[in-house]
């Protein structure tokens, strides 16, 4: 078939549009703040066993005083101001809106450096290491170690669109930011990455090796071998992984539902912010380095911040749908564009921070990475949102194995 010049003009102007890179500011109305503030003040409150903790989920007392900070003492502006302090955009990728922050640094020759979330963090992550890896020398470190920091929230998180088709998984969703790094014109670059974000930044290495020179990962995968097991194992190792399984042992149920049922579980979320704030709440309970104290680790503004870019932008109904499509193998969403893998894959490299969700032995993780790995630490404190609880400590080490791969 044969196009008009006019239509001609008009599809490349359509493209060119789609690829535009546009700045963006977050700006929540005040009637979805004043709408806020009701729901919470009307929270229909649920009985608890005496005495009963945090045994049963999380307990009620916090989430009581935790709603009634946010409802009448929690600045939302003050926080936006501050979320606004950092250089963000939009571009359509894949006929889905993907927002981010890119925040260059002061030094030419900085390395690009992708910052990779997972559920229910969001972007807002990486606000206190992102100066630390930008001007390292203010921070301890040195000028050459210097990152240009790209930090996206994921399809179907915060302020990115919803995808609407089947089948984003994890997977694609890499392919999606591999994407966003060429689009910035960046043909060479690293990835980090915790949770959902260790598999995706493992993912780039594997798949995207021709343009990510490595990834490094505060999320280590690595299950129990079915040959030789204890092969290069330690006693310790084998009793601190024992152990943290009991630890987590009744805190499971989310990811079986999320995988399963998230238009079921969706509909509370999106309704209740006391429910959608527990329901967050509880991960960071169980995953971080508090000693009994959560707010040891975070503050009640960093744990509302994060539940803020869910509620406001109505996105955990979408964003818990990662745990569905990662687990069922469906068909390529049909208006994805077309992916290639490039080059072999880059190294990968591993902090382990003793409060993550998983803690396996050093030699599993080499297993699993076919004897590759490049570089291994073994942190003193932390835990899962470590950018969040330690990001000097996790700074500190992505510039460590950077330094080896640049």
């Amino acid at each position: 078939m044969k196009l008009s010049l006019a239509t001609s003009l008009f599809l490349c102007a359509t493209v060119l549009a789609a690829e535009e890179v546009v700045p963006f500011k977050i700006h929540v109305e005040d009637a979805v703040l004043a709408d806020l503030r009701e729901r919470l003040g009307k929270t229909r409150w649920p009985g608890q066993i005496a005495d009963a903790g945090w045994d049963y989920g999380v307990e009620r007392g916090y989430v009581q005083r935790l709603v009634e900070y946010w409802r009448s003492g929690y600045d939302w502006r003050k926080q936006e101001a501050a979320l606004n302090a950092l250089p963000q955009f939009t571009t359509e990728i894949d006929v889905v809106r993907i927002h981010f922050a890119h925040v260059r640094s002061p030094h030419a020759d900085a390395l690009p450096l992708l910052l990779v979330h997972g559920w229910p963090g969001s972007f807002f992550e990486f606000q206190k290491i992102i100066p630390m890896l930008t001007e390292p020398e203010k921070h301890g470190g040195k000028a050459q170690d210097a990152f240009h920091v790209v930090v996206p929230s994921l399809p179907g998180f915060g302020f990115s669109g919803q995808p609407t088709e089947r089948g984003w998984s994890s997977q694609r969703m890499a392919e999606t930011l591999a994407k966003l790094m060429a689009r910035l014109g960046y043909t060479r670059y690293g990835a980090q990455g915790g949770d959902w974000g260790g598999g995706i930044v493992r993912s780039l290495a594997g798949g995207d090796g021709g343009h990510c020179i490595g990834a490094h990962s505060n999320f280590p995968g690595g299950s129990q071998p079915t040959d030789d097991p204890m092969r290069g194992v330690t006693e310790q190792e084998v009793e601190r992984s024992r152990k943290r399984n009991a630890e987590l042992a009744d805190h499971k149920a989310y990811g079986a539902i999320q995988g399963t049922r998230p238009q079921t579980l969706g509909y509370a979320l999106n309704d209740s912010p006391a429910g959608l704030a527990a329901w967050i709440v509880d991960k960071f309970w169980a995953w971080s380095d508090h000693g009994g104290d959560l707010e040891r680790s975070f503050t009640k503004d960093e744990l509302l911040t994060n539940v803020m870019v869910y509620w406001v932008t109505q996105s955990m109904p979408s964003a818990t749908r990662i745990y569905y499509e990662s687990q069922h193998n469906q068909a390529r969403p049909p208006s994805m564009s077309a992916w290639q893998n490039t080059g072999k894959p880059a190294p990968m490299g591993y902090a382990l921070f003793p409060k993550e969700i998983n803690v396996p032995p050093r030699a599993w993780v080499e297993r699993a990475h076919g004897g590759q790995l490049f570089h291994w630490t073994e942190m003193p404190r932390g835990g899962h949102f470590a950018a969040m609880e330690q990001p000097q400590l996790l700074a500190e080490d992505v510039r460590a194995f950077f330094r080896k791969v640049r």
